[in-house]
Parts: structure tokens; sequence; C-alpha cells
């Protein structure tokens, strides 16, 4: 951070600095605005302004007399919400698994034109994937060159695939990600726990299958797919973005207005 970063700016970011690693976690409370002050050799009116707009980027929740808390994130206002396919599928009374495929970390040498854009990392030159040994265990190698984390995972419905996931998510804003047990954890109800997601933006196309997602959803190559694919933001940046494969067939979308 330069020495031309305003003030109220260096404590926004230090205040998400300590929400990404844990330690200030959804619901807890933060130092008082007195406490940053004397921490940054600022005024409290600079303090204040941090706090207000982190508060306006629903990271923060101020509370009347009690002081300021890390808010607990909702996505309830979308007609597609982050939900938890393991906890959807038990809930239709259906038997749930994850298969993870594999787990690695990404350098941006390794990274294609798609991740450089929607991550905003421009350094590396590209170099082709398929060159790239992919480490299907946890002991991923998480060096300080990696920039993103990637996971595969198949969810299967009584035995039966149901959805080919596919994310990337900031090595640097959520560093234990990878280190998760992805066939216990949910990767969104992760998330969601460890980091302010802001908002997120998706969309829902139908796309023929290639061969990689027609082999985790055993059919055939080519078959109809319907695909989300979603990103999701904190601090204006984007944390994580996940393609979602479905069987056109197995699987369908659905709300109310």
């Amino acid at each position: 951070m330069t020495k031309t970063t305003p003030a109220y700016q260096r404590i926004k970011n230090a205040i998400l600095d300590n929400i990404h690693s844990g330690k200030w976690q959804a619901g807890k409370a933060i130092s008082t605005e007195m406490a940053l002050a004397e921490e940054f050799g600022v005024s409290r009116m600079t303090v204040n302004r941090a706090l207000k707009e982190l508060s306006e980027e629903r990271v923060l929740e101020r509370r009347q007399g009690s002081g300021t808390f890390v808010a607990q994130q909702q996505f309830n206002h979308t007609f597609v919400e982050v939900r938890n396919i393991a906890e959807d599928l038990k809930s239709a009374n259906r038997d749930y698994e994850a298969k993870v495929v594999s787990k690695r970390a990404v350098t941006a040498a390794m990274l294609d034109n798609e991740l450089r854009r929607k991550f905003g990392i421009d350094e590396g030159p590209v170099i082709d994937e398929e060159s790239v040994p992919v480490n299907t265990n946890a002991q991923t190698d998480a060096s300080d060159e990696a920039v993103l984390y990637e996971v595969k995972i198949i969810h299967f419905a009584d035995g039966q695939p149901i959805q080919f996931e596919e994310r990337w998510v900031d090595a640097k804003k959520v560093p234990k990600f990878i280190d998760q047990d992805f066939t216990v954890v949910n990767t969104s109800d992760y998330l969601v726990e460890k980091i302010p997601l802001e908002s997120g933006s998706y969309t829902i196309r139908a796309l023929a299958a290639p061969n990689e997602v027609a082999d985790a959803l055993q059919i055939t190559p080519q078959s109809p797919t319907l695909v989300l694919r979603r990103q999701t933001y904190s601090a204006g940046q984007v944390v994580t973005f996940v393609k979602m494969w479905h069987a056109g067939d197995r699987y369908q979308f659905s709300g109310k207005l």
C-alpha cells in the first residue's frame, strides 16, 4: 500500500484483511473507533468514514450503543441463492455424496484469459494447461506464487452425478480454502462463513458438454447441459468464480416471483 493511499482507505483495507484472515469473524465485534484512530494515528472522523463505507457495502453492521460488528452475509435477495446442494438433496430425501476430482494452487502463469479478466490478474505468460500436472490430493502446494485455488467436484444424488462444480477462489483472500475436505465441507458454505461476500452476478446457459464435463456427469460428449456461472464479490473484487454444470435431463432451475 503506497503512502498516497487515503487514510480511510488504509483503514478499510486493514479491516478487510482482518476479516479475510479470520481474526474478525461474522457476528463478532471489531476494534472501537477510538482504538482504530490510535492505531492509525488519525482522527475519529476518518475512522468513521471507513466504517460508514464498509457498512454501506454490507461488510460491517453498526449497532447503536453496542459497537461495530462483522455483518452476517445473506444472499436471499436474489432469485438464485448461494445454496448448499448437499442440504437441498438431503431435504428432498435423496442420498448425497461429493467426490473431489482435483484440487490445486494456480499461479499467474497458469491462468487462461477468462480467469485473468475475472480476477484482474495481468502478470505472467499464459502456458499450456495440459502441461500442468493436476494434484488430486489435499496436499497441494499453496506457495506464495499462488494467485488462485482451483477445485473440481462431482456432486451425486442417489449415486448419480447431478452437478459438476469447477471453482476458482482468490488464494490471498481465502488462504485456507485449499486445506478443506470438500467431501464434508460445502464450498459455498465455507466461503459465506469465512469472507464478507457483498454481491454477486450470474448467468444460466444451455451448452454442449465438453469431454471432461461429460465424463464427470456420465453423459455423452456434446449432450445438452445447463450451466450456472457465478462470480461473487468482496470489497469490489471477485473472490470466487464458479461453473456448475448439470445434465439437461436431470436438473432444472425454479423459483417464485
